[in-house]
């Protein structure tokens, strides 16, 4: 549907509300996402201490909105699982695992890109 072709479709700027809503809710009620939000921010702080270079806040940034995307997608996932069935499902368990390996594998990149922009800055000192 193309947004605003109907009069029951919210409005572009209704979108943006509905989508930090969304967020509120993860911050709210996931503790991955609080932990996540957390190490970013110590991530940004070490950056401003380190005065890293601006390719490296670029794959800070990158790494940091990456972590935050997969865990959001993650709890959708999960949360649309949960709706579709109550019941122990092998399938709903194979679900929920491959959506949370993909925040884990993308954390797990995020660190190594971590390390070696920050192991570098503590060389340049």
């Amino acid at each position: 549907m193309i947004p605003g072709s109907n009069k029951e479709h919210p409005t572009f700027l209704r979108s943006f509300a509905y989508a930090f809503e969304g967020f509120k809710t993860a911050v709210a009620t996931e503790r991955n996402i609080k932990v996540q939000l957390c190490v970013g921010a110590a991530a940004v702080v070490a950056g401003i201490v380190l005065r890293i270079d601006a390719l490296s806040w670029v794959l800070i940034t990158l790494c940091i909105g990456l972590v935050i995307f997969g865990e959001l997608v993650n709890t959708s996932i999960e949360a649309i699982v949960d709706l579709a069935t109550q019941e122990l499902h092998p399938l709903a368990k194979r679900a929920k695992d491959i959506a949370a390996a993909s925040v884990f594998t993308l954390s797990v990149t995020a660190a190594i890109v971590g390390l070696i922009v920050f192991i570098r800055a503590f060389t340049l000192l």
